[in-house]
């Protein structure tokens, strides 16, 4: 397809160049700094990236639903690690899909999950979840009751504990490069500290893609799980962890209503093509619901300033015909792939391929 005018808006379109270079630097990135790869991919679901994340091989990956350790599983990937606290009621599908492949490790975080594991009667690989900072998920590192924890998955007959799980999901929170450093080194120390108390050798697993991409190299850690930095995003470009044109997705939208006396526009993108995730907006509260550019992804004079389920309202001093295409970059890739059954792969403004992404929990 020459371009963009046959497809049905809205569309979502991934340039498959900036992926490409995007998975490079983040996987040449780990090999020169000697650690585990282990890349997220809930923010693309789609096994022809998961390879392209591993430089054409099906190497450890991380994923965030047991559909995606299922489909990941079924397409060739061998060592998964499943990266949200298992519930108890998992443990039959985590068992049977462990028995398929090489490795499945799960998450836990609580004594709880260590009883119904053990009530289960299998065997299962594990990582201890550490709240870095957060304070989503994880055992307080500074907690006695969470050495304890540690050393109770240790001692079990029904577990394998491989190592300590953090996330520094706080980074998004930053409004500077400098920022998302410090970030990091939080990141990395909490994990740190806590294995040295332990008194062992467990692998230390970190991930973000705000920290894992502005440090020049991995340090203080043995492992790396960063995911969205595969397409990156309006958000990550406005904190810092990347440039704009880095960016590998947007949503392509056609102007369905144009109302020059009122300065507004509507396009067929809304809450269902975009989700309604406000951006940064902690360092700009009126940022809109996605950068909104024309189809060669210069940004506008626009604001995409209110979303209903399928409309997207536009505030703008410049008309533009019903008709019109435009192509939004959104606030939050991950969000926004969810919500397509199809991605259209694009190269030098052609369609060029389609990625059906896995879809479900």
């Amino acid at each position: 397809m020459d371009d963009f005018s046959q497809l049905t808006t809205p569309a979502f379109l991934v340039d498959r160049a900036i992926m490409q270079r995007n998975c490079d630097r983040m996987h040449a990135k780990a090999a020169a700094s000697k650690v585990i790869f282990r890349p997220h991919v809930k923010t693309h679901k789609v096994a022809e990236i998961g390879r392209m994340q591993h430089g054409g091989e099906a190497g450890p990956i991380t994923a965030s639903t047991l559909a995606e350790v299922e489909h990941f599983a079924a397409a060739g990937f061998r060592d998964i690690t499943y990266a949200v606290p298992i519930a108890p009621e998992k443990l039959s599908r985590a068992a049977e899909i462990a028995r398929r492949i090489d490795r499945l490790n799960i998450l836990v975080d609580s004594f709880e999950t260590v009883d119904a594991i053990e009530a289960f009667g299998s065997t299962f690989d594990a990582f201890l979840k550490i709240d870095c900072g957060y304070h989503r998920a994880g055992v307080d590192p500074n907690d006695p009751a969470s050495l304890v924890l540690a050393r109770r998955m240790m001692s079990s007959k029904a577990l394998r504990l491989h190592g300590l799980l953090t996330h520094a999901g706080h980074s998004y929170n930053a409004k500077s490069i400098e920022d998302i450093r410090a970030v990091a080194k939080q990141e990395t120390a909490a994990v740190t500290k806590f294995r040295e108390r332990l008194g062992t050798n467990l692998i230390r697993s970190v991930g973000s893609t705000p920290t894992a991409s502005v440090v020049d190299r991995f340090t203080d850690c043995d492992e790396v799980r960063p995911g969205n930095y595969v397409f990156y995003d309006a958000f990550q470009a406005t904190i810092g962890s990347c440039r704009f044109e880095d960016v590998a997705v947007s949503v392509l939208t056609t102007v369905i209503g144009s109302y020059p006396e009122r300065n507004a526009l509507i396009v067929d993108a809304g809450a269902l093509a975009l989700s309604k995730d406000l951006g940064p907006d902690h360092i700009d509260p009126r940022f809109g619901y996605g950068v909104i550019c024309n189809l060669d992804l210069h940004p506008l004079p626009m604001k995409l300033v209110a979303i209903s389920q399928e409309h997207g309202k536009v505030a703008t001093m410049q008309p533009l015909p019903v008709g019109m295409q435009l192509r939004v970059v959104p606030n939050h890739s991950c969000l926004t792939a969810a919500m397509y059954d199809q991605y259209h792969v694009v190269e030098n403004r052609r369609i060029v391929d389609q990625w059906h992404p896995m879809r479900g929990w």
